[in-house]
């Protein structure tokens, strides 16, 4: 159902109580449906299960890897086209998720995103190591100057005592 919004409200996009919603094309209602409760698959479980693992990685990045995915999710935003209205990978975040799935298409033999850490990323020297490295790998779109995202995402960790 279409849903028209009081007090200056174009569009909205979520859940409240029982409803879901999705801004139209032009942006000035919204569309509603009732949120139903998905039927738990194996597919959702394995889903989540790396979207769990792949938050943990992305939070126990380097500042400055996260900042790397800011500015190249700037200028991917400013520079790709998208046929989507709506792209997911307009966050750093969605840049992430996005590297790291086209990296386990690319060597699936190896790439577990359910089970890859941090340490084994820095440690095989991964092509998602650097947004640089991802970009020249192929696993993101070129931008302009996507040679100065070099920034790791961390270095190794020392034993204690070293």
């Amino acid at each position: 159902m279409k849903v028209w919004h009081k007090y200056g409200i174009g569009a909205f996009s979520g859940t409240i109580d029982l409803g879901v919603f999705r801004p139209v094309k032009r942006r000035i209602a919204s569309i509603m449906r009732r949120w139903v409760e998905p039927r738990s698959t194996e597919q959702n479980s394995i889903f989540g299960a790396i979207g769990h693992n792949l938050a943990i990685v992305y939070h126990d990045a380097d500042g400055g890897y996260i900042q790397d995915l800011g500015v190249y999710a700037q200028r991917y935003y400013d520079e790709i086209e998208v046929d989507k209205e709506f792209d997911p990978t307009k966050s750093r975040y969605g840049i992430f998720v996005k590297m790291m799935y086209n990296w386990q298409k690319s060597d699936p033999e190896f790439v577990d995103l359910s089970a890859v850490t941090k340490e084994d990323i820095i440690t095989h020297e991964s092509p998602v190591l650097t947004v640089k490295d991802a970009v020249e790998a192929g696993l993101l779109p070129v931008v302009t100057d996507y040679e100065e995202l070099d920034t790791p995402m961390g270095l190794p960790e020392l034993p204690p005592g070293s």
